[in-house]
């Protein structure tokens, strides 16, 4: 079983940057793929990018350049860098923990806020 926690978020300029946090719980943590989503309000939940567990980052074609996934093991947290933020970055930003040869996300956060005022 692994928990993930959220934070970073909150209110930000248009422009301005964020870091947001996902602390995990459990020992496997090194051995997981790690997802970035978000969710707009009345909008469905959609893919920022990944983190293998080799470091290895992929990222949805709009997001590239702007957002920045890494990790660090030893703290067992994975980080999303946002920079040059937008008002339609306004959402709930999600983390969420792949198996190793996993297919689907199994474990996911609770969420943290972010919100880019114009």
């Amino acid at each position: 079983q692994v928990q993930l926690v959220e934070s970073g978020g909150g209110l930000v300029q248009a422009g301005g940057s964020l870091r947001l946090s996902c602390a995990a719980s459990g020992r496997s943590f090194a051995s997981y793929s790690m997802g970035w989503f978000r969710q707009a309000p009345g909008a469905e939940r959609e893919y920022i990018g990944k983190i293998w567990s080799s470091g290895t980052t992929a990222y949805t074609d709009s997001m590239k350049g702007r957002f920045t996934i890494s990790r660090d093991n030893a703290k067992n947290t994975v980080y999303l860098q946002m920079n040059s933020l937008k008002p339609e970055d306004t959402a709930v930003y999600y983390c969420a923990a792949q198996k190793p040869m996993g297919s689907q996300y199994e474990y996911w956060g609770q969420g943290t806020q972010v919100t880019v005022s114009s």
